[in-house]
């Protein structure tokens, strides 16, 4: 799958994660057993519907899940809104314009509230949504443990300093590119260019193999096979599909214990974009 940010999550994660450390809290496959049994299959379903109508939802919402954790751990600080005593991280640099998928989360979060009043936090919602989300495109599943808190608050500073940037171009399909995104400001502002041309809906290793081929739309993206250490990571992974799977489910699976709040820390948001 081709999503700008999925593609660079994807690399992130499975070099990052595995030096980074990720806190091991009490999270539960099974937290909601009793408490809103019916959680997993409403997420499941609200995701596929959502996949369904928007191919291109799927590298969203796995997106989301990389962006919140990435800022001050697992705690949907991501979705809240500004208020007159933060600003947010919805406007980081990062994340303007791009981030993505909030009313899919709400929507998936309202059938939950009526289902299960203020039992299922909105943090939990953001990393099912991401496994379903690739499991509805052809990408891996994995198991997701259950139990985070909401946050109370959000940090456009920590999301600024947090989040990898993509910001810097690359002269590779300059002509294509141009005729989709051209100079004039405001002829293409709004235009999708994605990183792979092959199958930019499905959820696959084309990526990696653009990258041998010197075919990396990004700086960012390039710069992961340009002789240096991570060339063998790329190699491996255009070379196979069952490794690059593998190992991204494994990241997501840590990515998703990066400092979650948990017991009495934190709160069970009713409405994901603002504090109860």
């Amino acid at each position: 799958m081709a999503s700008r940010g999925l593609i660079l999550l994807t690399f992130s994660l499975s070099l990052l994660l595995l030096s980074c450390s990720s806190t091991q809290a009490q999270l539960s496959a099974n937290f909601y057993s009793s408490t809103c049994p019916n959680a997993l299959s409403t997420i499941r379903s609200g995701i596929r519907t959502a996949v369904q109508r928007e191919r291109r939802m799927a590298a969203s919402l796995i997106r989301l899940h990389f962006h919140d954790c990435f800022v001050q751990g697992c705690d949907a600080s991501v979705l809240l809104d500004d208020t007159s005593s933060f600003t947010g991280e919805k406007t980081a640099r990062n994340n303007r314009n791009s981030v993505r998928g909030f009313n899919v989360i709400d929507a998936v979060k309202s059938q939950l509230e009526t289902l299960c009043p203020g039992v299922v936090s909105c943090a939990d919602v953001v990393a099912v949504a991401a496994r379903d989300a690739s499991a509805a495109v052809g990408g891996p599943s994995w198991a997701v443990t259950l139990g985070r808190r909401d946050s109370t608050s959000a940090t456009l500073a920590a999301a600024e300093a947090n989040l990898p940037s993509f910001n810097d171009g690359l002269d590779s399909f300059a002509t294509t590119r141009r005729r989709q995104c051209p100079s004039a400001a405001g002829d293409g502002n709004d235009n999708l260019a994605p990183l792979d041309l092959v199958t930019p809906n499905s959820f696959d290793n084309n990526y990696f193999r653009n990258l041998v081929q010197r075919r990396g739309l990004l700086q960012s993206d390039q710069v992961l096979f340009s002789g240096g250490s991570t060339d063998g990571i790329v190699n491996e992974y255009s070379r196979n599909g069952r490794v690059f799977s593998s190992d991204f489910a494994a990241a997501m699976v840590r990515m998703g214990s990066i400092e979650p709040l948990t017991g009495s820390q934190g709160q069970v948001r009713r409405v994901c974009s603002v504090v109860n």
